[in-house]
C-alpha cells in the first residue's frame, strides 16, 4: 500500500489551478452589448416657410411708382384720336363748303346778281348747307377732342408713373405738370414735350441712343395747328365780306389739315411708346444708359 503524495507548494503570487468540474459545463451567460445612451437635448424643429409680403411700391423722387400695363389705355386713346382725325376730316369738307360758297357769292356780288331769282335762292341754300357743316363739324371736333384729350391724359399719367420704375430720377418735372403743363399759357408750348422726352428716353431699350424725331415731329405739328386754328378763329370772326369769309374757310382748312398730321402721329407716338414700356417690362429691370 502506497502513501498518499504530499500537495506540492504554490509560488508566490500564482492562481492556483481549479480542478476541473466534472459533469457537463453550464452554460455561460452572454454579454449584452451597451444600448447607445439617448441624448436628452430638445430638438428642434424647422420653422414653418412664410410667404414673401408683397413689394411695396417704388419710392421714385415723384411719388410711389408702381409698373402697371399701359396697352388698353393706349388702345382707348388711339381709338378716340382715330374719331379726332375722322372730325377734322369733316371739318375740312365744311371748310371747303363754305370756301365754295363764299367765291360763288363773291362772283354774283361781282356780276351784280345778274342771274334769276331761282340762282340767289339756290346759293343762299347753299350759304346755309355750309353754315350747318361748319356748326356740326365744329361740335363733333370739340367732343372728340375733349374724350381723346381726357384719354390721352389718363394715358400720359400711366406712361408717366412706369418710366419712373425704368429711370427714377430721369425726369426734371413733377408728375403735376402732367396736366397743367397743357393749361399754363405759353408754358403748354414746350412743357408737355419735355416731359413726354423724359419719358421716352426712360422707356427706350437699354444700350439705344435717344432718338426723339417722332416725338418732335408730334409736336411740330400739334403747336403748328394750333397756331393755324388760333388764326382761323381770329379770320373767322372778323370776316364781314365773302372775301373775307373765303379767306377764313382757306385758314381753317389749313389748320384742320395740321391737327389731322399731327393726331396721326400722336397714335404713332402713343403706340410706339406703348411697345417700348411693355417690352422693356418684359426684359427685366435693366438700368438704361445715359
Amino acid at each position: 500500500m502506497t502513501a498518499p503524495s504530499s500537495p506540492q507548494p504554490v509560488p508566490e503570487g500564482s492562481v492556483p489551478s481549479q480542478p476541473a468540474p466534472e459533469g457537463p459545463v453550464p452554460p455561460q451567460p452572454r454579454e449584452r452589448a451597451e444600448a447607445p445612451e439617448l441624448s436628452t437635448a430638445p430638438v428642434l424643429s424647422p420653422a414653418p416657410r412664410r410667404s414673401l409680403p408683397p413689394l411695396s411700391p417704388l419710392l421714385s423722387p415723384h411719388g410711389p411708382a408702381s409698373l402697371r400695363s399701359p396697352v388698353v389705355l393706349g388702345g382707348i386713346t388711339v381709338a378716340l384720336l382715330g374719331l379726332v382725325v375722322a372730325a377734322d376730316l369733316f371739318a375740312v369738307w365744311a371748310d371747303y363748303k363754305t370756301y365754295d360758297v363764299a367765291g360763288a357769292v363773291r362772283g354774283a356780288l361781282t356780276d351784280g346778281f345778274a342771274g334769276s331769282a331761282g340762282s340767289f335762292e339756290s346759293l343762299a341754300r347753299r350759304a346755309d348747307e355750309a353754315d350747318l357743316l361748319s356748326m356740326r363739324a365744329g361740335q363733333a371736333q370739340a367732343i372728340t377732342l375733349l374724350a381723346a384729350g381726357v384719354a390721352f391724359l389718363i394715358w400720359f399719367r400711366r406712361v408717366r408713373i412706369n418710366a419712373e420704375v425704368f429711370l427714377p430720377f430721369g425726369h426734371a418735372w413733377s408728375r403735376s405738370w402732367m396736366f397743367w403743363g397743357w393749361i399754363v399759357p405759353f408754358v403748354n408750348l414746350w412743357r408737355p414735350r419735355q416731359v413726354m422726352a423724359d419719358i421716352w428716353d426712360a422707356s427706350r431699350p437699354a444700350g439705344t441712343r435717344s432718338r426723339l424725331g417722332l416725338v418732335n415731329a408730334w409736336w411740330a405739328f400739334w403747336i403748328a395747328g394750333l397756331l393755324a386754328g388760333r388764326i382761323f378763329a381770329v379770320l373767322y370772326r372778323k370776316a364781314e365780306t365773302p372775301r373775307e369769309v373765303r379767306d377764313a374757310a382757306f385758314q381753317g382748312m389749313i389748320a384742320d389739315g395740321l391737327d389731322i398730321v399731327a393726331a396721326v402721329f400722336a397714335v404713332v407716338v402713343v403706340l410706339k411708346l406703348t411697345r417700348m414700356q411693355t417690352r422693356k417690362a418684359q426684359e427685366g429691370p435693366v438700368a438704361s444708359d445715359d
